[in-house]
C-alpha cells in the first residue's frame, strides 16, 4: 500500500508541472498585452517641469504618469503646476483597439475637461487631438516632441480653423527625476 502511494505521489509530482505548462501555453494573452499598448510608455514615470511664465520667469511644476493596475490597459496622469500656479488636474489614457488610436480623458480643478484620441506619427512624435462639441470651437491638440529616454517637450496648441496652422498655447519641458 506504501508502495503504491509513493508511486501515486510521484507521478502527481511529475504531472503536475506538465499540466501547468499546458494551462499557460493554452491560456489567451493578457487584454493588453499588444505592442500598441506601449506606444506611450515613453511618458511613463516621475518628471520635474518647466515652461515660461507669464511674467518672464521659468516656472516649475511635476507630472506623475504612472500604469494603473487595471490589466496594465490604462496609464494615469496627476499634474501639479505647484509651486509656479495654483493647478491641479489628471488624466487617465488607454489604446483602443476597435480604432487603433489611444483615447485620453483630461478634468481639471479649474472645471477642464476634454476628451482627445490621437497617436504615434511617422515624425517620432505623439498626438492627441481634442474631440470638438461643434463646428464653432476651437481646434486643440497636445503633441509631445523631442522625446528622448530622460526628456521631451509636451505642447498644447490650437487654431481656429482647420486649414490653420498649429499655434502653441503652453509648452512645457518634461526632465525625467532621478
Amino acid at each position: 500500500m506504501l508502495k503504491k502511494m509513493m508511486m501515486i505521489c510521484g507521478l502527481a509530482f511529475v504531472l503536475t508541472p506538465l499540466n501547468i505548462a499546458a494551462q499557460q501555453a493554452s491560456k489567451p494573452p493578457a487584454a493588453c498585452s499588444d505592442t500598441e499598448y506601449r506606444q506611450l510608455d515613453f511618458w511613463v514615470g516621475v518628471w520635474d517641469l518647466q515652461w515660461d511664465g507669464q511674467d518672464g520667469a521659468t516656472a516649475t511644476g511635476t507630472n506623475i504618469i504612472t500604469r494603473s493596475p487595471f490589466g496594465d490597459c490604462v496609464i494615469t496622469e496627476n499634474f501639479d503646476g505647484a509651486p509656479s500656479m495654483q493647478f491641479k488636474g489628471m488624466s487617465v489614457s488607454t489604446y483602443q483597439k476597435q480604432t487603433k488610436k489611444w483615447r485620453q480623458t483630461w478634468v481639471d480643478d479649474q472645471g477642464g475637461y476634454f476628451a482627445l484620441s490621437g497617436g504615434p506619427n511617422a515624425d517620432g512624435t505623439f498626438a492627441l487631438v481634442n474631440t470638438r462639441l461643434g463646428d464653432k470651437g476651437p481646434h486643440l491638440r497636445m503633441i509631445w516632441t523631442d522625446i528622448k529616454q530622460d526628456s521631451l517637450t509636451w505642447r498644447w496648441q490650437g487654431k481656429q480653423a482647420a486649414k490653420d496652422e498649429w499655434q502653441d498655447r503652453w509648452v512645457i519641458r518634461y526632465q525625467r527625476k532621478p
